[in-house]
């Protein structure tokens, strides 16, 4: 059972007890609060539609008065004709010939009301139609008034603010839950190869919103960093940093102010500090193939994804002791330790891409397009799953995907191109009466 969000709102998240009771669905504004108010957007257009209405009805009116002249015109005209055919009843022999041609010219007189007749019908009821439609409007209109006019316009944007607080707070709890849907993408920009990466940090305050950018999937030390995304769509670079090492694929990711990477030609991890300009730690991961030992179905030796979601940092990645499957490991961002490992039955080369959302993999079947996600590995319950969720790949060719957990979204590169994918998830919350 699902609960679908008025006009004006969005679907954030939705939840129900372990038994499937207590279905809440969280909506929030599309964008801003009480400008986009679904009840008061409906009764703005109701009124504009009334207004519209209304003044075509005053036209068509005027446009009455005016055929209606015509009206008692052709009125007078009948009586004179009536009067004529009373004299020819009268003296049929005498003046037939002088009242046949009056009768003739009076005739020609009135063939260019028949078509005003006739738009004349037209418009009656054409303004019969309005009429309705007016009356089931005004009714709809009464009853939006009634429903809003008990509150005035301080009072009603007082409520949304506590509507807004509360909302907030529940979606602080709602932090995790299982991936249910994929919409967009919305396209940022387009800029690059056809290959790279672009990323926020998922730790930093709401006023950070820094952006950074890496080229390609090879060869590259260069980072970008735009301080908002209004200056990343507008190309204003505001530092670049050159790292020690080259990059290997495209799958890094910023972290509480510190970049995660694949060292080129290695198996090693790299914490490269931004505030500092240094390498903070690097560390090899066991057994890991890379340099296109087991990348994903697109090659760019994606061999190894380091990712992130709320609850920590992870790294994906694929070994010869696990035939070539995917493997799941969890590490210390600090010590870029393991601190656990799940091997999978998912080859590693017939995956698009994947993301961490809550602790459960999300594994893509391509990277072209028809591509969907299509396995789910939970690291909570050591289980899978095969699902089908499926997102549009606008432009043909994905070469990076990954979760953001503070903004619940999927950046992409896709050919090129820099979108982002919004996700709706669901929430499983135990009541108190639950064993």
């Amino acid at each position: 059972m699902t609960i679908g969000p008025k006009e004006g709102w969005q679907v954030y998240s939705s939840a129900q007890d372990a038994d499937g009771r207590c279905i809440c669905t969280v909506v929030a504004p599309e964008q801003s609060l009480c400008s986009r108010d679904a009840k008061s957007r409906q009764l703005r257009q109701l009124l504009e539609k009334v207004q519209n209405m209304s003044q075509s009805i005053e036209v068509l009116n005027l446009r009455t008065q005016r055929d209606f002249q015509y009206v008692m015109k052709m009125e007078n005209q009948m009586k004179g004709l009536r009067t004529k055919f009373r004299q020819i009843e009268d003296d049929r022999k005498s003046i037939i010939a002088r009242n046949f041609q009056e009768l003739k010219d009076k005739m020609d007189e009135l063939k260019p009301l028949i078509p005003v007749l006739e738009q004349y019908k037209m418009d009656a009821a054409l303004i019969t139609q309005f009429k309705e439609e007016i009356r089931n409007l005004s009714a709809v209109l009464t009853a939006i008034q009634e429903e809003l006019g008990a509150y005035d316009y301080d009072e009603l944007y007082q409520r949304v603010l506590r509507l807004d607080s509360r909302l907030r707070s529940c979606m602080g709890k709602l932090t995790c839950g299982k991936l249910m849907k994929i919409t967009g993408p919305v396209t940022m920009k387009t800029s690059g190869t056809r290959f790279g990466a672009w990323m926020t940090d998922p730790l930093a305050s709401t006023r950070n919103n820094r952006i950074w950018y890496m080229d390609s999937f090879a060869n590259s030390k260069i980072v970008r960093e735009f301080k908002t995304m209004e200056d990343f769509v507008a190309g204003v670079v505001s530092r670049t940093y050159s790292l020690p090492f080259k990059w290997e694929g495209t799958n890094h990711i910023v972290y509480n102010g510190s970049l995660y990477y694949n060292k080129y030609q290695s198996n090693i991890i790299v914490k490269y500090s931004f505030e500092t300009g240094s390498v903070l730690a690097q560390r090899a991961l066991e057994f890991a193939g890379f340099h296109n030992m087991y990348p994903y179905t697109w090659g760019g030796y994606s061999d190894i994804d380091v990712m992130a979601d709320e609850l920590g940092m992870w790294v994906v990645y694929a070994t010869n002791q696990n035939a070539g499957n995917v493997v799941v490991s969890q590490i210390d961002p600090d010590t870029l330790h393991v601190l656990k490992t799940w091997n999978t039955g998912y080859s590693k080369r017939n995956a698009g891409e994947s993301f961490m959302i809550c602790g459960t993999l999300y594994i893509t079947n391509s990277h072209l397009s028809g591509a969907k996600v299509y396995y789910a590995y939970s690291t909570k319950t050591s289980s899978y799953e095969y699902i089908d969720i499926p997102f549009h790949n606008q432009y043909f060719h994905i070469s990076m995907l990954d979760y953001n957990p503070r903004e619940r979204a999927l950046y992409a590169w896709n050919n090129g191109h820099q979108v982002i994918f919004n996700v709706t998830l669901f929430h499983v919350i135990k009541t108190d009466d639950d064993s």
